[in-house]
């Protein structure tokens, strides 16, 4: 932790076609490391480079970006498969899974941060360096949290709640979930730590916070058997661009979590204040999951379920988008078609409607009064025409005489 001070160096890597140094070179691991290996990996390096701790050393940043942008890569399983077949060209770096230290974001840009994912688009954001050294250091406050009883407090921004959780050999046998919920759908963490020879605390697991209903909740099963986490930030960008891979691409966040089991003795856990802005409110309840079998037994069978189905939709997708571009080949000249037909199938009816009313006597009258009313004009016209001229006469007449008397020469 002291080396902050100092620059940091790297071993030089071949760098790719795309801007970027191989990412198991950057996090310093096997190709045929485990994700577990990767992930504890990643935390030990996001952590000695974290901004926060290598303040005036730019070179730890851009570092820093780098050994995210890799675990972007390969703790997304597809993701890792496409590099290895064939390197960056081969990978869909949309929505690439990168992490968003909140401690070090000034307030217009957190802003923006929690504009976004009150939008729809999820945000990862990583735990604050200053609770995780304090974890190192074992300097933190740890309150016990006794199995079947729940606990609500609120933490603040950035800053994280400790627990503890012992359990004995016959609950480990049976299983453990430690699950945590907010009524008033606040931001948050889940963490387990593992506990070192020398009393520090390492982060081993987190989960983010998730909306389910009416709250956010995040949980732990240690059931012994695998389970997953649904990670919405994986291809979030993606999905936002494409109705079609919001549906698709649903069920590709399925991760799966890198702990089954616990053994008998104390846990660590904690609750890290996610949010933007404000303090985080929540309710922790650690269980034991012996009263809980056929609740186990269910969440088993639809895990194993909504893993087939992912499988499955990736097929179905292929075959979707290729009968969509066929489709979409034809849709002007159809939707063309489809007005014009509407518009005669609209003149037909009017026309048939003016057809029907057409049948009645009272048109018949009508059209009978309509053919005879031309003759009846032209009689009143010539009536009229003559009574103008009669009654002009005698208006002349008297012209004249009056004009003559003008002209009387006496």
């Amino acid at each position: 932790m002291g080396d902050s001070d100092g620059p940091i160096h790297e071993p030089a890597t071949k760098s790719s076609a795309a801007g970027h140094r191989d990412p198991y070179e950057v996090l310093q691991v096997p190709r045929d490391a485990t994700d577990q290996q990767i992930k504890t990996a990643y935390r030990k390096m996001a952590l000695k480079l974290h901004p926060d701790k290598n303040a005036n050393n730019p070179e730890a940043a851009e570092l820093f970006k780098e050994v995210a942008y890799s675990y972007g890569i390969l703790s997304d399983p597809e993701k890792r498969r496409q590099y290895d077949v064939a390197g960056f060209e081969g990978v869909n770096l949309d929505g690439l899974d990168m992490e968003l230290d909140l401690s070090n974001l000034g307030t217009v840009n957190t802003m923006f941060a929690a504009l976004f994912s009150k939008l729809g688009v999820p945000i990862k954001t990583s735990i604050s360096a200053n609770v995780l050294e304090d974890a190192l250091n074992g300097t933190v406050t740890i309150r016990p949290l006794p199995l079947g009883r729940s606990v609500s407090d609120k933490v603040e921004k950035q800053a994280a709640h400790f627990f503890s959780v012992t359990i004995s050999d016959s609950q480990a046998e049976t299983g453990i979930v430690i699950r945590v919920t907010s009524a008033a759908q606040s931001k948050f963490k889940l963490i387990y730590f593992e506990q070192e020879e020398n009393g520090s605390l390492g982060l081993a697991l987190q989960e983010d916070s998730v909306k389910t209903g009416k709250v956010t909740s995040a949980g732990m099963y240690f059931l012994h058997f695998q389970v997953y986490r649904l990670d919405p930030t994986i291809n979030a960008l993606a999905m936002a661009k494409d109705p079609d891979a919001a549906f698709f691409k649903r069920l590709d966040g399925l991760q799966p979590c890198e702990m089954s089991q616990l053994k008998a003795g104390t846990h660590i856990f904690a609750v890290y204040g996610d949010n933007f802005f404000k303090s985080a409110s929540y309710t922790i309840e650690a269980i034991c999951a012996e009263s809980f079998k056929e609740a186990a037994e269910m969440l088993k069978e639809v895990e194993a379920q909504m893993l087939a189905k992912r499988n499955e939709l990736r097929e179905f997708e292929a075959e979707y988008r290729e009968v969509n571009r066929n489709v979409l080949a034809r849709y002007a000249a159809v939707t063309s078609k489809y007005s014009q037909e509407k518009q005669a199938v609209d003149d037909l009816v009017k026309q048939r409607e003016k057809i029907h009313e057409s049948f009645s006597s009272s048109s018949l009258s009508k059209k009978a009064s309509n053919s005879s009313s031309p003759r009846a004009s032209s009689a009143d016209g010539e009536e009229e025409s003559s009574s103008v001229k009669d009654e002009s006469q005698p208006e002349t007449k008297d012209k004249a005489s009056k004009k003559k008397w003008f002209n009387f020469k006496v």
